[in-house]
């Protein structure tokens, strides 16, 4: 192919690396990562093979939802560094060939925003109709409660405002009212002003919600909330060629399919796989890959220029909301068992080392999975090197902790007394000591330089994620074996899903006269046999990748 389509539509098979500012790198000393750290850790990220850094909120906030409670959708956090701080980031992002995105949080702000400091002051207040009021609360307030541990309703009544406000998420997060104009203008300055500094596109946080009016009385003024979408994603095209939005999306395929704009592809850029990711876990809780061949065949196409992204872990727990309850409890049982390892009835808050046993062998198998599947792959940071959570740390956090670079104090996160980090070091079997990124840079058979492969392979494979998948019959049910084929280029992917040996064939060609299958992640090939058939033998858990070449090819391989 074309290798310039790749850089045209650079976001089909970009390499996206999710990080939180103040838990990857302090340079101060004063317990939080900033903005400069990540600059100073730059080489890691592009020795990695990162395309596209994704930057979770970096705004003023008062931190009661790691976040996203925003008071100043145009400013930086003093505590992370200031607006020159991430311009110089963006300019060592871009010296490295590193994209960066950046999170848009705008279905909500905090309650210490100005703008509902004004709105619940007084009636008059010009910000009043950028909230969702009401005089009472519906009679289905208390279906939908994103967090039922910490929330009852999804209306709270404020003595100064006199009226209930929406939140769908946390009652410090009043809902913005997407149905007023002047809202949705004033999102369409907050992309222009980011665009402007330098960010290629934006990871939009819960698109459902953002674009649900079902609680506002003006609904009607929106008669069609795509259709913002759509606008949305002109203004961006229009502001910053090459732009993207990457949507938080979880909702069941056919209704996905909507928000990427159908057949069009004129709404978001990108939707997570947040449907085959749940499969997966099923199937590696079973040993047998068909709940992950069956999210597969049923995962519509995007269109032309539009992206899944594929994923393992995310900041968030991970969520199992999409199966039933009785498959929900199998993947339970097999990697979080323990009530405290839960969330919400419907996820878990662990990373996947720790689920797995730390099975280096499986964990190898999983990450050949996400980079050879159709779609974008986005890894969140401290994947690359196995890191484990800490489940005393609260919620969902637990997964949020320092980045861990050496075997020193705070895994070379900080230099500041421990009880001054914004969150405890993980501790134990996966605890700094044993899992860093110093020692794994060493050590030619660790996880760090395993994933390094993986994307160093995946990005000379672009018909993994522009090609046509095909999904193969090995014969044997723990094996999960697939085609990609891209203008002439073949590539075939096995994975072992099980604790056993085992033999297969593959059907990588149509004829197997004169061509060879090359071995892309150890040394070695094979012929294919006329019959387009090739002969594996897959010991456990267990991944090969190989690219079918004829007499003629010239791939350097």
């Amino acid at each position: 192919m074309r290798l310039t389509e790749t850089a045209d539509v650079w976001w089909k098979n970009a390499v996206i690396y999710c990080l939180d500012v103040e838990t990857f790198f302090d340079t101060n000393g004063d317990g939080s990562g900033d903005l400069r750290g990540v600059g100073q850790r730059i080489d890691h990220l592009a020795e990695l093979g990162v395309t596209c850094l994704w930057l979770m909120p970096f705004y003023p906030t008062p931190d009661r939802d790691d976040g996203y409670d925003i008071t100043d959708f145009y400013g930086v956090d003093p505590r992370l560094g200031t607006h020159g701080d991430l311009v110089e980031l963006i300019t060592l992002a871009h010296d490295r060939g590193i994209r960066v995105i950046a999170d848009l949080v705008v279905n909500h702000t905090s309650n210490a925003h100005p703008w509902f400091r004004s709105a619940r002051a007084s009636r008059d207040s010009p910000y009043r109709g950028w909230y969702v009021w009401r005089d009472e609360p519906p009679a289905n307030q208390h279906e939908g409660i994103v967090f039922p541990d910490q929330e009852t309703s999804l209306w709270q009544y404020d003595e100064e405002a006199g009226q209930y406000y929406l939140h769908r998420f946390y009652k410090h997060q009043p809902d913005l009212d997407i149905a007023n104009a002047e809202v949705r203008e004033e999102i369409q300055r907050v992309i222009g002003f980011w665009s402007q500094l330098g960010v290629s596109g934006f990871r939009v946080d819960a698109v459902p919600f953002l674009l649900d009016t079902s609680g506002a009385e003006d609904a009607g003024n929106l008669p069609d909330p795509h259709d913002y979408l759509r606008d949305l994603r002109a203004f961006v095209d229009r502001r910053r060629a090459q732009s993207i939005l990457l949507g938080e999306v979880n909702l069941p395929y056919p209704e996905v399919r909507r928000f990427f704009g159908d057949e069009d592809g004129d709404e978001l850029t990108m939707c997570f796989d947040f449907v085959g990711m749940q499969r997966l876990y099923l199937s590696l809780a079973r040993e047998d890959p068909s709940e992950l061949v069956d999210a597969l065949r049923r995962r519509p196409p995007c269109a032309e220029d539009g992206q899944w992204g594929t994923f393992v872990r995310n900041h968030d727990e991970l969520t199992l909301d999409k199966l039933t309850d009785r498959e929900r409890q199998e993947v339970f049982e097999a990697f979080g068992p323990d009530q405290d390892m839960q969330l919400y009835g419907r996820g878990l808050r662990r990373r996947l080392p720790p689920m797995l046993d730390n099975d280096q062998a499986r964990l190898k198998m999983v990450y050949s999975l996400l980079f050879s599947l159709p779609g974008t792959p986005v890894l969140f940071y401290g994947e690359e090197i196995g890191m484990g959570e800490n489940l005393a740390v609260e919620g969902r956090r637990a997964v949020r902790t320092p980045m861990q670079w050496t075997a020193g104090l705070n895994g070379g996160f900080s230099t500041a007394d421990p009880s001054r980090l914004v969150a405890p070091v993980t501790e134990g079997e996966f605890g700094p000591e044993n899992v860093n990124v110093a020692a794994q840079r060493r050590d030619p058979d660790s996880l760090l330089n395993w994933i390094k492969l993986l994307i160093r392979r995946y990005r000379e494979c672009p018909e993994f994620s522009w090609g046509e998948c095909t999904i193969l019959q090995p014969g044997v049910p723990a094996v999960f074996a697939h085609r990609s084929e891209y203008e002439g280029g073949v590539v075939v992917a096995a994975h072992n899903f099980g604790a056993e040996s085992v033999e297969v064939a593959l059907g990588v060609s149509g004829t197997g006269v004169g061509l060879r299958a090359v071995d892309l992640l150890r040394d070695g090939s094979a012929d294919v046999a006329p019959d387009g058939t090739l002969p594996l033998t897959l010991e456990p858990y267990a991944t090969r990748w190989l690219r079918v070449v004829g007499p003629e090819d010239r791939y350097i391989i």
